[in-house]
C-alpha cells in the first residue's frame, strides 16, 4: 500500500556521499523503488554534493537499479566538495535542484555528509532525509549502519588468511584496521580471530603490558601471535606499536605488519547489510512522504527511528561494550 505523500512532493533526488560502504547500491535501489511505487519521479545525483553543484542529475527508473543489489560501492559515484561547506557552493547546488524541479533530497553518508545536509535544509526549502552509510559504525541515533557488517565480515576473513602465513612461519603480525575516532571494527573482528591483543582509541595503549603479554605467548611456544590496531589508536599505529614492541621483545619474534586499508570498504555486502540497507532505503523515502525532514532514519533494537541530523551529525555514538573488552582479556590469556 503506497504512502499518502504531502502533495507537493513530486520529484526527489538522492545521493551518496563520503567514503563508499557495502550496501549503498541496495540502499539506492530501495530509495528508487519505494518513490517509483508512490508515484514520484526519481533523480540520482552523481559524485555525491560535488554533483549538486555541477548539476550531474541522472533520472532514475526501475530498469536503473536493477541487478545492483548485490554490488559494493555505490553507482552514483562519491567525492569529497569542500566547495559544498561555502556560501556559493550550497546556493549553486539549490539553484540547480530547483531548475530541475526537485522537491526533496536523500543522503546517503556519515557524520561529515549529515553536517551538509543539516546546514543545506536549514538555509533553503528543500526536505532532506539522511541515512547511515558507512562501514565504521560510528554514527549517533543508529545500532548498525550500513556497510558495517560486511566490513566486519571481510576483515575477518582476512585475518584468517594472514593467521596461515604467521603459524606457518613462526611470525607476530600487527594488522591495522579502519577506525579512526572508534573501535568498532578492531574489537569484534578481534574477538572473533583469536587475537591475542586488540588496541583501540578508547583504551590507552600500555606497551608494557602488550609486550608482556607477548612475552608469555612466546614462553608458552605459541607458534603465532596476531595483534589487531585501530588506525586512531593513540600510539600512532601498526607501524609505530610494531617498532615499539620490536624494541624491547629483542628478536624473539620475527613480526610483520598488514594494513587493510581500503579492502575494508569495499566486495558484495552481505545478507544483513542488503536488509538493513533496503530497511533504511524505504523508510527515508517514506519519512520524506509523511513530511519529515532534517532526520537520519536508523534502527534501534530492532525499529526504525528518526533522529534529527544535527544530533546525528554531531553527538558521539554508543559506546564500545566494556563486556567485549574484558571477554577479550580473558580468551587472549
Amino acid at each position: 500500500m503506497a504512502v499518502k505523500a504531502k502533495p507537493d512532493i513530486k520529484k526527489i533526488a538522492l545521493l551518496t556521499s563520503g567514503g563508499d560502504a557495502p550496501g549503498m547500491n541496495a540502499c539506492i535501489r530501495a530509495i528508487v523503488r519505494t518513490g517509483i511505487y508512490n508515484g514520484k519521479r526519481m533523480v540520482g545525483v552523481m559524485r555525491g554534493y560535488q554533483g549538486l553543484i555541477d548539476g550531474e542529475f541522472k533520472d532514475m527508473d526501475n530498469r536503473s537499479v536493477s541487478n545492483i543489489i548485490h554490488r559494493g560501492g555505490t553507482i552514483l559515484k562519491s567525492a569529497r566538495c569542500p566547495d559544498f561547506k561555502s556560501d556559493e557552493g550550497m546556493e549553486s547546488a539549490y539553484r540547480n535542484l530547483k531548475a530541475e524541479r526537485i522537491d526533496a533530497l536523500v543522503t546517503v553518508g556519515g557524520d561529515g555528509t549529515f553536517r551538509g545536509a543539516n546546514e543545506f535544509s536549514h538555509r533553503y526549502d528543500i526536505p532532506v532525509i539522511g541515512v547511515p552509510g558507512t562501514i565504521d559504525n560510528d554514527m549517533y541515533g543508529t545500532d548498525f549502519t550500513i556497510g558495517y557488517d560486511t566490513a566486519l565480515n571481510t576483515v575477518i576473513d582476512a585475518i584468517d588468511k594472514i593467521r596461515d602465513t604467521a603459524h606457518s612461519h613462526d611470525r607476530l603480525f600487527f594488522i591495522e584496521v579502519m577506525g579512526r575516532d572508534a573501535g568498532f571494527i578492531a574489537l569484534p573482528t578481534g574477538i572473533a580471530t583469536g587475537a591475542e591483543s586488540i588496541l583501540i582509541p578508547e583504551s590507552k595503549t600500555d606497551i608494557d603490558k602488550l609486550v608482556d603479554t607477548l612475552d608469555y605467548g612466546w614462553r608458552r611456544k605459541k607458534s603465532s601471535s596476531i595483534v589487531i590496531v585501530a588506525e586512531g589508536e593513540e600510539e600512532g599505529g601498526a607501524f609505530e606499536i610494531k617498532q615499539q614492541v620490536e624494541e624491547k621483545l629483542k628478536g624473539r619474534y620475527d613480526i610483520r605488519v598488514t594494513i587493510l586499508g581500503h579492502i575494508q570498504r569495499g566486495g558484495r555486502p552481505t545478507c544483513n547489510d542488503r536488509v538493513l540497507a533496503s530497511r533504511l532505503g524505504v523508510a527515508a523515502l517514506e519519512a520524506i512522504l509523511a513530511g519529515k525532514s532534517d532526520v537520519m532514519v536508523g534502527v534501534k533494537n530492532g525499529k526504525v527511528t528518526y533522529t534529527p541530523l544535527t544530533k546525528a551529525a554531531n553527538s558521539k555514538p554508543a559506546k564500545l561494550n566494556k563486556q567485549l573488552l574484558r571477554i577479550s582479556e580473558i580468551l587472549s590469556y
